[in-house]
């Protein structure tokens, strides 16, 4: 076997824009020969994928897969929706949901390392772009775990661009998933007050205090005017004491324990929040497809 060094993979990166493993497994392969290296990178597809790096992915699907007492909500990222609608994108976002159902990876880097039948998710992310010619990523996951006492709910809006998932303690996979629905269309912050940060409520009630006083208020009743408004502030942000979306006379937390539950956890992914999309003119736009 030929001894690989280090600046020849660092040479092969340079060349080809992989990772160190991929170049260090292509020159391995090929015995150190360079320009067979780059061949067997290409007919991987490996060299084809790292060129679209730089890429940004903003479009995609979440999905919620479970497994008796563990659940995944994961969110997989494409460049574009028409990418995210196709049936190879979907049937990734749902092999790579169930696997990190199933194994639990602490980290994305972790869950990059787990087998699939194609190799490794990196594997079938890497294949999945070759076919479709598009940048693909796996960009966050979470996983929660729950006693046989407690209840899963899931609910995926148009078809996966929202997706939520939620905890009970008691109740039933209806009222969960009824749960999960309010998540997807109202986007609480926090599951109660109490977990709401003290300099986040500082911040707000010195907001609201200058506000009311901005309005020509006494002073003697600024401050339950204040109370007032923290209170239908933290109504907004908080999942418990917001207005429930299928009845609106009681509150979400009031609604659970009607059904003999309480919220433990909620987790709400939305495709591509956060992520900063580049603006590129249609005629840029036809421009990089004949690249």
């Amino acid at each position: 076997m030929a001894k690989i060094t280090a600046s020849q993979v660092k040479e092969l990166r340079e060349k080809t824009g992989v990772g160190m493993m991929d170049a260090k497994k292509a020159l391995v392969a090929t015995e150190g020969d360079f320009d067979k290296a780059i061949e067997f990178l290409r007919e991987k597809g490996i060299a084809k994928a790292e060129k679209k790096s730089d890429r940004v992915a903003a479009n995609g699907l979440a999905n919620v897969a479970v497994h008796d007492n563990t659940a995944a909500i994961v969110e997989i990222n494409s460049e574009t929706d028409f990418v995210a609608t196709s049936d190879p994108f979907k049937d990734l976002v749902t092999k790579v949901s169930d696997a990190i159902a199933l194994e639990k990876p602490a980290s994305v880097d972790d869950a990059l390392k787990l087998s699939t039948e194609k190799g490794t998710i990196n594997d079938s992310l890497i294949e999945t772009t070759q076919v479709t010619g598009e940048k693909v990523t796996l960009r966050r996951f979470e996983v929660i775990d729950k006693s046989d006492y407690e209840v899963f709910g899931a609910y995926l809006h148009n078809g996966g661009l929202i997706s939520a998932l939620v905890l009970l303690k008691g109740g039933d996979e209806e009222t969960a998933k009824h749960i999960a629905m309010h998540v997807a269309a109202t986007n609480p912050e926090y599951l109660n007050k109490d977990e709401v940060p003290a300099d986040r409520l500082e911040h707000e009630k010195k907001v609201l205090t200058e506000e009311a006083l901005n309005e020509g208020k006494p002073e003697k009743i600024v401050e339950k005017m204040v109370e007032g408004r923290l209170h239908k502030f933290l109504a907004e942000i908080c999942l418990e004491d917001q207005e429930f979306v299928m009845d609106p006379d009681q509150t979400v937390a009031q609604y659970a324990a009607s059904k003999n539950a309480t919220i433990a956890k909620f987790v709400r992914y939305e495709v591509g929040e956060g992520i900063e999309k580049k603006e590129q003119s249609f005629e840029d736009e036809v421009r990089s497809q004949l690249k």
